[in-house]
């Protein structure tokens, strides 16, 4: 571990994100056909809400994996307090956010289980996470554009 550095972890960070770009893909290219065996125990209406649920959720996912790839970018390239990072992590954290709100109506109006509710308040807490980081960003932004307008 003594060789590790920051290039190594953005390096590791994007195959991260590659590897859930890839797992949503799947889960897209399989989710028609792979909820209704998985839930055989629920109703028609139901495993629709599911279905229904998982695809309106890939478009936020798709977003975030976006805007982290970008984000990755520019850390690679050695631009971390730069205003484009606050707007990729702000919009990742309204795709956590998109997804919290997605859960909690298809799950109440489709699904009726709890599992849906316990996985948006875990997008929400994300979002949340997310936020926080991203302020913590643009104020060592305004930081560091003062500190170079005095020197």
């Amino acid at each position: 571990m003594t060789n590790w550095n920051e290039n190594k972890s953005v390096v590791l960070s994007k195959v991260c994100v590659g590897a859930f770009a890839l797992l949503l893909l799947a889960l897209d290219v399989t989710a028609f056909w792979l909820m209704p065996m998985m839930f055989e125990l629920l109703s028609r209406f139901q495993v629709t809400g599911l279905i229904l649920l998982t695809y309106l959720c890939s478009v936020p996912a798709w977003a975030a994996l976006w805007c982290l790839w970008k984000l990755l970018g520019n850390l690679g390239k050695g631009l971390v307090f730069v205003a484009e990072n606050v707007r990729w992590m702000r919009l990742v954290s309204w795709a956590c956010f998109g997804v919290a709100f997605l859960c909690v109506v298809v799950g109440c109006w489709f699904v009726h289980l709890v599992i849906i509710l316990v996985l948006a308040g875990a997008a929400a807490f994300m979002g949340l996470i997310v936020r926080i980081v991203k302020n913590a960003f643009e104020q060592a932004i305004s930081m560091k554009d003062e500190l170079d307008f005095t020197i």
